[in-house]
């Protein structure tokens, strides 16, 4: 892995530095959103990486426009005792809308964006698309399974073999 770094000239680097606990807050966001819709397998196909590319982009509309999430505000210790507060829940693009730094070219069009959506019919896609990709799977899992069955000797059992030399040698020989 360091060498392909090197000769692409990419920067190797951990996480954060002195953090590194880092990767299971990573993988908690890969579950909540990746893992949850696409599932464990290794999908290396070209077909389910068309696919894939599909389903992130639904799920990209999907997820920013209409999941609501909670913001830690703050946190206080009192003793042993840590209580947090949340601000109300609120989409990413409700956020982008309040957030002063984001231009108003950009809000106008994410609103319109938005007014073209509808989360029932990203959420049917997105169930579409997570079926076409365990079909795909499917049937390149079955295609390796009838590739090694081709590839097996065929398993002669020896009742079978019995049978057959008695059919074809006469029984006084």
């Amino acid at each position: 892995m360091l060498r392909y770094c090197e000769q692409e000239q990419l920067s190797f680097t951990r996480g954060r530095k002195n953090y590194k606990n880092d990767q299971c807050y990573i993988e908690q966001k890969n579950w909540s959103i990746v893992r949850k819709y696409a599932g464990y397998a290794r999908y290396d196909s070209e077909e389910e990486l068309l696919i894939l590319n599909e389903l992130y982009q639904q799920l990209r509309l999907f997820t920013n426009y209409f999941l609501p999430g909670m913001q830690l505000q703050e946190k206080l210790r009192i003793g042993a005792q840590v209580k947090k507060r949340y601000d109300t829940p609120r989409t990413p693009f409700q956020r982008v809308l309040e957030s002063p730094i984001v231009s108003i070219q950009d809000k106008e069009a994410l609103m319109k964006t938005y007014e073209y959506l509808n989360p029932f019919e990203l959420k049917r896609k997105i169930k579409y698309l997570q079926t076409r990709l365990r079909e795909v799977r499917r049937k390149k899992e079955l295609d390796v399974l009838t590739c090694e069955d081709k590839l097996k000797p065929t398993n002669f059992r020896k009742e079978k073999l019995d049978e057959e030399m008695n059919e074809t040698f006469h029984p006084h020989f």
